[in-house]
């Protein structure tokens, strides 16, 4: 067991030092570094941003700690020159954002992307959800359609108080789902995805961006990004190299 622990360490400390060297070398090779944090983590539209990205910029995201050593915490420390300002802001979700692109350019792709998707346990419900009495309606489709019979046990569970009508599960009375401003229960949560209604939105913020030229770090006005602990796992389990 020592033995195993002891090569599980090494092979830690080695990706710790890889991923080290690789943001150092980035941090060579562009122009610009950009500190983002992301609202509504989805590893899925993390990777969409990569991918979209992938021949005119490099992205990190995820270790944080590993990351502002790379860059460097203190004048003395830092690789280039005004990286510790950029380093001491690294805290939470947050990442880098390598690239030569126009910054100009850059903000406007940022404020133009946001990809909406489910809310989780935790999140705020961004509006009262009432179904009407009547069939029981997946919001899936254009236009919606009845949920199969089989589903009706599903959706008993998750507190509707269905009954079978002629194959479709039916409501006699209308059911309040959730309502806005309070933060939404796992059975909340999994009863939207079922029927179909998206509530949050994936964005990534633009906080802080360092010019290798000058070596001065601007900070990003810009407008808040929703975070939630449950998207915090998630973000511990994205890859931390571009693909």
């Amino acid at each position: 067991m020592l033995v195993s622990l002891t090569k599980v360490a090494k092979k830690t400390r080695e990706q710790k030092n890889a991923l080290l060297q690789e943001v150092q070398e980035n941090a060579d090779k562009w122009q610009y570094c950009w500190l983002f944090e992301v609202g509504n983590m989805r590893n899925a539209h993390l990777k969409t941003v990569r991918r979209l990205w992938k021949d005119t910029a490099r992205i990190f995201f995820g270790r944080g700690a590993v990351m502002a050593k790379a860059l460097g915490t203190t004048p003395e420390e830092e690789h280039r020159p005004g990286l510790h300002k950029l380093a001491k802001q690294i805290k939470g979700q947050v990442g880098l954002f390598f690239t030569n692109s126009p910054p100009a350019e850059v903000l406007e792709w940022f404020a133009d992307f946001k990809q909406p998707d489910f809310a989780r346990t935790g999140n705020s419900a961004s509006r009262t959800v009432v179904l009407p009495a009547g069939p029981v309606m997946q919001q899936h489709s254009t236009p919606p359609e009845p949920f199969p019979h089989n589903e009706e046990p599903q959706l008993r569970k998750l507190g509707l108080r269905t009954r079978m009508d002629r194959g479709v599960p039916t409501l006699d009375v209308p059911h309040t789902v959730c309502q806005e401003g309070k933060a939404l229960t796992p059975e909340q949560a999994q009863l939207l995805k079922l029927i179909g209604i998206k509530m949050v939105t994936f964005k990534v913020g633009l906080r802080a961006r360092w010019d290798a030229a000058t070596g001065e770090v601007v900070q990003i006005e810009g407008e808040e990004v929703e975070k939630n602990e449950a998207d915090a796992e998630e973000a511990e389990g994205e890859e931390q190299m571009s693909e």
